[in-house]
């Protein structure tokens, strides 16, 4: 590796960095990451912070797990590299689709299609739910519905269906006949309403008015994370999901549950959807699939969806994939994730630390006025609303929150900033000292804004 001088010189040079803007990282360039050992990341200065981040929501097994890297090793040694398009496959690919069905099981999941990763995944699950209703004889059904707050990618699908104009504006038009509902985003929504229950019924009321105004013939799909993740943790009432689903078989809308976040253990079940009791008809999974060792998504069907396909002519073909499905080496590791966070239960630690997590998060509002909402509660995932006034919830300046950020770091624990939000979704292996660790850091970060 280079030696510090070239890495500081060349930083933000050459390298666009995702989610940032490309001129203001030459002028400020980016904190360099060296090494990370257990939880915990240390910086190209020497300084160490536990990661509330988790990479980014994917880090289930910390950064230590010797399993998942010596199988990725040993692949590598055995076969690097070979195509599963239609002809050929390798041992770790098949593998790893047992593996993954076997996991997902008890959500109904009977088929995998393996991609690079979560973007990939929502791309897929979009194009396989138009085929399938062109194979059951409706090719009319080509649109989406999603909700607004939802983060479902940046490709071209994706970021259709995405419900934040953040990730739209600077690229629309996008894929036509996608239609986005209010978010079970009780802080902040069109009704003024605080009550989940009352919320989630309205939202199902808004999604039939709106399936009614485009036809329940026209739409293919309805897509949605069981808890919203980068939109700022948004935790729906217990009702909410099942509604949807309730609403979606009644108009033969297919249910596609984005679980790249919230599957394997994150939010204290094995899936997002299992945690409220809904069987989707596909779900959408990378991240934590190989503790984002190795780049890695999986397309998840139920059985309804793959003997469409399964039992059509021609016309069921899958002519989709990507030079990555089911690559050798991303599939070992995907062999090993799942052994290791089955071992070690993740789900269970992410419900007991994500509980105490949620605990000191609410300590920390009494003292800090500038916490307008809290959310989490639900496994490893938490967020702040940061505010400049409570009574008013106005959202507190970029300036504001770059001080949080910069000052929780210092102070040990590295959160992420999402506009007026702290998010965290630490490592499923972090234990009751790490996590207080995080809440300490966190209590500088707001007394520096």
């Amino acid at each position: 590796m280079k030696d510090d001088n070239f890495l500081k010189e060349e930083n933000a040079r050459h390298l666009w960095h995702p989610m940032g803007h490309p001129g203001a990282l030459r002028e400020t360039p980016p904190r360099i990451i060296r090494s990370a050992q257990g939880v915990s990341i240390t910086d190209q200065e020497g300084h160490s912070a536990v990661d509330a981040v988790g990479g980014l929501w994917c880090v289930n097994l910390g950064y230590s797990n010797q399993k998942v890297k010596d199988a990725i090793a040993a692949q590598l040694q055995d076969l690097p590299y070979y195509s599963a398009f239609a002809g050929t496959t390798n041992p770790s690919a098949i593998e790893a689709s047992h593996a993954v069905c076997e996991f997902f099981a008890e959500d109904g999941m009977a088929r995998a299609f393996f991609t690079s990763g979560g973007s990939d995944s929502v791309d897929t699950a979009l194009r396989l739910a138009r085929q399938y209703h062109r194979l059951n004889g409706a090719p009319q059904r080509t649109k989406f519905l999603s909700l607004k707050k939802g983060y479902h990618g940046t490709h071209w699908g994706g970021a259709s269906v995405n419900g934040n104009n953040r990730f739209r504006i600077g690229y629309e038009p996008l894929l036509p006949g996608c239609f986005h509902l209010p978010s079970p985003y009780t802080y902040r929504n069109p009704f003024d309403e605080t009550d989940p229950a009352t919320l989630a019924q309205k939202i199902a009321a808004a999604m039939e008015d709106e399936i009614a105004f485009q036809g329940a013939e026209t739409i293919a799909a309805f897509i949605m994370e069981p808890i919203q993740g980068a939109g700022g943790v948004i935790v729906p009432d217990a009702s909410f999901m099942k509604l949807m689903r309730e609403i979606c078989d009644r108009h033969g809308i297919l249910l596609i549950s984005d679980e790249v976040i919230t599957g394997f253990g994150r939010t204290g079940h094995w899936s997002g959807a299992r945690h409220w009791g809904v069987k989707p008809d596909m779900m959408t999974t990378a991240k934590g699939i190989t503790s984002g060792y190795y780049p890695v998504g999986a397309t998840l069907v139920s059985d309804k969806v793959a003997e469409v396909f399964e039992g059509a002519g021609a016309e069921g073909a899958i002519w989709h994939g990507y030079t990555y499905s089911a690559h050798p080496v991303g599939a070992a590791a995907v062999v090993a994730t799942l052994e290791e966070t089955l071992r070690l239960d993740l789900a269970s630690n992410a419900a007991a630390r994500g509980d105490q997590l949620f605990k000191g998060l609410q300590a920390l509002a009494e003292r800090h006025e500038i916490i307008g909402d809290i959310r989490g509660g639900h496994g490893l995932m938490a967020g702040l609303e940061i505010v400049s006034d409570r009574g008013s919830k106005t959202a507190m300046d970029a300036a504001g929150m770059a001080r949080i950020h910069a000052a929780t770091y210092e102070a040990g624990a590295m959160v992420r900033l999402g506009m007026h939000n702290i998010l965290m979704s630490p490592p499923l292996v972090i234990t009751e000292a790490e996590i207080d660790t995080i809440l300490t850091a966190l209590d500088t970060g707001l007394a520096a804004a």
